[in-house]
């Protein structure tokens, strides 16, 4: 295929990922409403591995395994791609938990601040870093100011939390960034979303008591978080990246942070103040400001939602 088309393609592929998780907030926030959020997690990521199940099984398990590899390169690899499951397990378990005090446009731009935490834990990567990836973080914080902070200087709980959750998307990005040219993608979807269903599952077990009931309140927000949030859109996210320029894929996945609020406004009628909005746009632009100039050499950005 024309390197144009590829692009275009990655790009589309990407559109569409960030509208799934843009509006994947109001589907979390919604659920937070009747289960605990590493129950939710939990039943979600596992949605997600039984999507991608039949397509590894006709594919074949073992058919992206290169001739002349070995078995323990294999064993690596599934290792290598387990590492990604626990940054995700760690990033989705803060924005879910913070997301039971927070909004989901609220959540929606803070998860948008790994766009500008990627290139700045790429330093210590050895990867370039550019005035841009400053002027970002600086935009980026005093939007997060109005948005969050109050005038007795105090950020709230559940701000705080996916604003932690946002350094372990950002960690993510590279991890996947690393892995999926050198994985097969479906395989690589599978493992990550595996562990992070395990360990939330284990987790819901110990500290959280979620009846039957709780789990068929929050039917269609499981399943549009585990179906196309998880099964689809994290999928798309590791196609996708084998091909887009990480310029490109960071700019468009930002826009997820605007489909939430869209989404919190429609569905939950979640209602931003002058100040908030502008703190919004504030970090929109910091997004925007630590892609434009980042070296097209760093890794794409990532998931969020």
């Amino acid at each position: 295929m024309h390197p144009d088309k590829l692009t275009l393609r990655s790009d589309s592929l990407l559109l569409l990922t960030a509208l799934i998780w843009g509006f994947a907030f109001v589907a979390q926030r919604v659920g937070m409403d009747f289960v605990g959020p590493f129950g939710f997690n939990g039943v979600r990521f596992a949605l997600g591995c039984c999507v991608l199940l039949p397509f590894m099984m006709r594919n074949g398990i073992r058919a992206e395994r290169p001739a002349g590899s070995s078995k323990g390169t294999f064993s690596s690899s599934a290792g290598s791609s387990m590492l990604a499951g626990l940054a995700l397990f760690a990033g989705a378990s803060f924005q879910q938990i913070g997301m039971v005090y927070t909004t989901a446009g609220n959540a929606g731009f803070i998860t948008g601040l790994y766009v500008v935490l990627v290139p700045i834990l790429g330093m210590f990567l050895g990867h370039r870093t550019s005035a841009g990836t400053w002027i970002g973080a600086l935009l980026a914080a005093a939007g997060l100011y109005l948005l969050s902070v109050t005038a007795e200087f105090t950020i709230s709980f559940g701000d705080m939390l996916v604003l932690v959750g946002a350094f372990f998307w950002a960690g993510h990005v590279h991890i996947i960034g690393w892995l999926s040219p050198k994985n097969d993608a479906l395989k690589l979807a599978f493992i990550q979303n595996a562990v992070c269903s395990v360990l939330s599952l284990l987790v819901s077990l110990i500290f959280e008591h979620n009846g039957m009931d709780g789990y068929l309140g929050a039917l269609i927000p499981i399943l549009y978080g585990g179906v196309l949030s998880v099964g689809v859109a994290y999928t798309l996210q590791v196609v996708a990246q084998k091909h887009a320029r990480p310029a490109h894929a960071a700019i468009i996945l930002s826009l997820e942070a605007v489909f939430a609020a869209l989404g919190g406004w429609i569905i939950l009628h979640e209602v931003l103040t002058p100040r908030a909005m502008a703190g919004c746009a504030l970090m929109f632009c910091g997004m925007l400001a630590s892609q434009l100039w980042t070296s097209r050499h760093g890794p794409a950005a990532g998931a969020q939602s």
